[in-house]
């Protein structure tokens, strides 16, 4: 018998959001994004990057609230673990970095659910796959996506929208 974790969703009216100050992405086309990671591969081995997943209900539906970077990207909050650092943790200062405020003595206190997925990108370009292609002995980039449970303030410096999911 397989049993399967139940996820609350909450009503998008039920979580607040404000404004940081922007923050800039350290590249300025996906080619310098790819070629970066293609040097940065070389000198520390694969790269282990961490997603958050925030579900939230609008319109009766679910949805899943992602960053929009400039028009025509979109991504889950999180990015790239430091060398040695666990993923529940690193996940943590993701999200603290990308959606909470920043006050030191304001730290939210994240609730990591389940890993729903991990994703993997087996050489240098924009794809990933939800596996790791078989004849890929050395994948570049391992990504696992949590689950958020309900988390009420959230800001944000891209502009955040929401993606139906049926």
């Amino acid at each position: 018998m397989v049993s399967s974790a139940v996820v609350n969703t909450y009503p998008l009216s039920s979580y607040t959001f404000g404004a940081k100050e922007p923050k800039m992405e350290k590249d300025t086309s996906v080619a310098d994004r790819l070629a970066r990671m293609k040097v940065n591969y070389m000198k520390e081995g694969m790269r282990t990057s961490v997603e958050g997943v925030l579900l939230v209900q609008e319109h009766n539906h679910p949805h899943i609230l992602l960053l929009q970077i400039g028009n025509t990207f979109c991504k889950l909050p999180g990015g790239r673990l430091k060398p040695g650092e666990n993923e529940i943790e690193g996940l943590k200062r993701k999200l603290s970095s990308k959606l909470a405020a920043n006050s030191p003595g304001l730290e939210p206190d994240w609730q990591i659910g389940e890993c729903v997925a991990t994703w993997w990108r087996p050489n240098f370009e924009t794809i990933m796959y939800p596996y790791c292609p078989p004849h890929i002995t050395k994948p570049k980039v391992t990504s696992p996506a949590n689950i958020l449970p309900y988390y009420t303030c959230i800001l944000v410096s891209m502009q955040l929208i929401s993606y139906y999911y049926s």
